[in-house]
């Protein structure tokens, strides 16, 4: 690890101001995209007295954004590499604008559904542009880290921070000034991004591989749906058959790319097992931070009966420490043994899910306290394996690479929400009394909407054991994540072993 950090500063490959200002800009479209999850939350009450879309449509103006998004991802990663990151991240820097512009007006549930659907792919364009070119502008291995660490504490703050300054925006705006936020800071992009970053793409990208495209998408897509759908309503026959869909169509997916040159993923990117061991423990750890949202938003406003501006503004109380641990983590796994740090960042994000099943009818200061626990352990082991799958891959890969690593990311959000989900409803369902409605009996919120005080005492106390046992499944399923990283990257201590990082660089197109 000393040996290639030393070399890039000894060939003046340490990143200066220029470069570090052009990272700051960067964090731009980040905050934007991960702001989108969540920025309609305060506004779906505006949009159906304005645009009365049907329960459908409703459910397709939330999804839409995430299923484009996710779908597109890998397909927006390869398109980087081959025309060049920073061309696709201005491309997409002006689709999210117009699509920002289309939404904020939009007078039909079918023309905001668009909107938001453009949203998601202007969206897949942004994301791993921004990695790939964080990978290219840092080669020394301290900076990169520090800058990695710094992006994953932003995308996951973006998150909660969307539906607050949504709340705050509809205070004294109508609800299309939630997308209208996003059409200044992408102007300021368009206009520096230019000037402050440098063009990186593959000189030897060979064709582009367009029938993988829908292959990817029909991978990705029926997979991601399917889960999310089964952590809505549990599993059914429709459910399991797009999940087996999507996994089928995987398989042809991944043997179109085994057997060509020209894939749109490379076999090149796997050659080093910190590669894809960063990919699968990126989505565990994804897993537990979609997961755990399940159930403590629902704690916040029906266990505690707090308004949803209330709740979301709470909510960003265990940002703070998000906000300092990736930083902190990155310090520390430059000082030691990366591996030991993400294992502790498992233990860690385990700490935080025990504490969460501790908490009862009446414990905000326990359950923010665990919130953050749980989510600086998270975004510790998500800051430290994105870097180690980054430093892996080749440099003119890049952007193929952030895409696998947030694609990843994608599935294991659903899969958390879909498998905690599914233990904390049926605890609560197996807790609640045969009598009760049915609604009552499926979710608290059905039970709150009978205004029965006693079956809304008996709700929460059902929610709270629910969560309870969810809780104490997350925390396991972390701690095997922690044995899991240690067998792993037992022999992976930084992107200097591989080296690959240093001396393939280049070889990289790069231009001002």
């Amino acid at each position: 690890m000393t040996n290639a950090t030393s070399t890039t500063a000894e060939r003046g490959d340490l990143a200066g101001r220029r470069e570090w200002t052009a990272f700051v800009v960067l964090l731009l479209p980040l905050l934007l995209v991960s702001m989108d999850i969540s920025v309609l939350f305060f506004a779906i009450p505006s949009i159906d007295r304005d645009l009365a879309p049907s329960a459908t449509q409703q459910l397709w103006i939330f999804d839409v954004y995430a299923f484009a998004l996710a779908g597109l991802l890998i397909t927006m990663g390869s398109l980087g590499d081959r025309i060049g990151r920073r061309k696709l991240l201005l491309i997409g820097a002006f689709a999210f604008s117009a699509a920002s512009v289309a939404a904020a007006y939009a007078d039909s549930p079918e023309m905001l559904i668009g909107a938001r659907a453009l949203l998601g792919v202007g969206g897949a364009t942004l994301m791993p542009s921004t990695m790939g070119l964080v990978r290219n502008m840092f080669r020394d291995e301290r900076q990169r880290g520090r800058a990695v660490g710094i992006w994953s504490g932003a995308m996951a703050g973006g998150i909660a921070l969307g539906s607050v300054l949504s709340g705050v925006m509809l205070e004294h705006f109508w609800w299309g000034s939630v997308f209208l936020i996003n059409v200044p800071a992408m102007v300021l992009l368009l206009v520096l991004v230019p000037v402050l970053v440098p063009e990186f793409k593959d000189p030897n990208p060979g064709r582009f591989d367009f029938l993988s495209v829908p292959l990817s998408m029909g991978a990705v897509l029926p997979v991601v749906y399917g889960v999310k759908e089964t952590a809505a309503h549990g599993i059914d026959t429709k459910n399991a058959l797009f999940i087996a869909a999507g996994l089928v169509v995987g398989l042809f997916f991944v043997h179109r790319q085994r057997g060509r040159a020209d894939a749109m993923i490379g076999r090149e990117l796997f050659r080093h097992r910190g590669f894809a061991a960063g990919i699968g423990l990126n989505a565990l750890a994804a897993f537990a931070m979609m997961g755990s949202s399940f159930f403590t938003t629902q704690y916040l406003q029906s266990v505690l009966g707090m308004s949803t501006m209330e709740a979301a503004l709470w909510s960003l109380a265990p940002s703070l420490a998000v906000g300092a641990a990736a930083p902190t983590a990155t310090a520390i796994a430059q000082r030691t043994d990366r591996a030991r740090v993400i294992c502790a960042g498992f233990v860690i994000a385990a700490a935080g899910f025990a504490i969460l099943a501790l908490t009862g009818t009446d414990s905000l200061w326990l359950l923010l306290g665990g919130c953050a626990v749980m989510s600086s352990g998270i975004v510790t082991v998500m800051a430290l394996v994105s870097d180690l799958a980054l430093s892996t891959a080749p440099p003119e890969k890049a952007s193929s690479a952030a895409s696998l690593l947030e694609t990843g990311q994608e599935f294991g959000g659903a899969m958390g929400m879909a498998l905690l989900g599914a233990v904390a409803t049926a605890i609560y369902t197996a807790d609640m009394p045969g009598s009760a409605p049915e609604a009552a009996r499926k979710t608290l919120a059905g039970a709150v909407a009978t205004g029965d005080g006693s079956l809304i005492s008996v709700g929460r106390e059902a929610f709270v054991h629910s969560m309870q046992y969810a809780s104490v499944t997350g925390a396991a399923l972390l701690l095997a994540g922690a044995v899991l990283a240690a067998v792993l990257l037992r022999r992976i201590t930084g992107a200097a072993d591989t080296g690959t990082a240093v001396p393939n660089e280049p070889a990289l197109t790069s231009r001002r």
